[in-house]
């Protein structure tokens, strides 16, 4: 189920809720109005993409820059 920061109508405090959009749209009925934040503070990637694949692919990604030619401008690290 989605989660939602709604504020209250009369009291103007943000909760979170975690209902059925079914639920969700009920609420805005009754004049509930949700509060975009700025996430929970997750880190969705920290460091370089390709640090986190295997060897396989790296050796991959030389043998492709190899075949290529030699004025070529792939990078590998």
């Amino acid at each position: 189920m989605p989660i939602y920061n709604l504020k209250h109508p009369e009291t103007g405090e943000v909760e979170e809720y975690m209902i059925s959009i079914s639920k969700y749209e009920e609420m805005k009925e009754q004049g509930y109005v949700q509060e975009i934040t700025n996430g929970h503070g997750f880190i969705s990637q920290n460091g370089g993409t390709l640090g986190k694949t295997s060897g396989d692919w790296r050796n991959h990604l030389k043998n492709i820059k190899k075949g290529s030619g030699k004025s070529n401008t792939i990078k590998t690290y």
